[in-house]
């Protein structure tokens, strides 16, 4: 029985990988969802005037997080394609050693989920489906999605988790 108790309480402490990756999953079907309805619906270059500061667009990204290297002969694809699946990878180890830390858990499948997302747009297109495009006047920031989003949500969380650590270790 003791045996028992103790075994019960060290999986509370440690939590349960399953919530995480569920949550990782949402991610990825509400991206590619909305990537789906981008590609049936618009054609690349083609945009929806919502509000003075927002618009809805198609635009491919074959690069990294604002175009970089998009310029490039292809090899790109592969390359951040490969970098993605290793980083899934190592998310998902992460998940099962800490999955009872909840804010990092949360930052770690947010990035999951938003990772995979991209990946699976590379595979595919050979390009990420971007269609979030946000300006002020002439100044427009480069087109996102919602991979991009949970990905850019889950680091500021991790930054906030490595925050709220480093202060208790104080």
């Amino acid at each position: 029985m003791a045996a028992a108790r103790t075994m019960s309480a060290s999986r509370s402490r440690s939590g349960s990988i399953w919530p995480w990756l569920g949550l990782a999953a949402i991610i990825l079907i509400i991206d590619q969802f909305t990537k789906t309805l981008i590609l049936g619906y618009y054609k690349l270059g083609d945009a929806t005037y919502v509000t003075s500061f927002f618009n809805v667009v198609r635009a491919h990204n074959t690069g990294a997080a604002f175009s970089f290297l998009a310029d490039h002969s292809g090899w790109q694809r592969w390359f951040f394609t490969a970098i993605g699946v290793a980083a899934a990878i190592f998310i998902v180890w992460m998940l099962k050693s800490h999955a009872g830390q909840k804010l990092f858990s949360f930052s770690m499948a947010c990035i999951l989920g938003g990772a995979i997302g991209n990946v699976i747009d590379r595979m595919m297109h050979g390009y990420v489906v971007d269609f979030l495009s946000f300006h002020a006047g002439d100044w427009y920031f480069p087109a996102f999605n919602a991979a991009d989003s949970a990905i850019t949500l889950g680091a500021i969380c991790l930054v906030l988790d490595e925050i709220r650590r480093v202060r208790r270790g104080k």
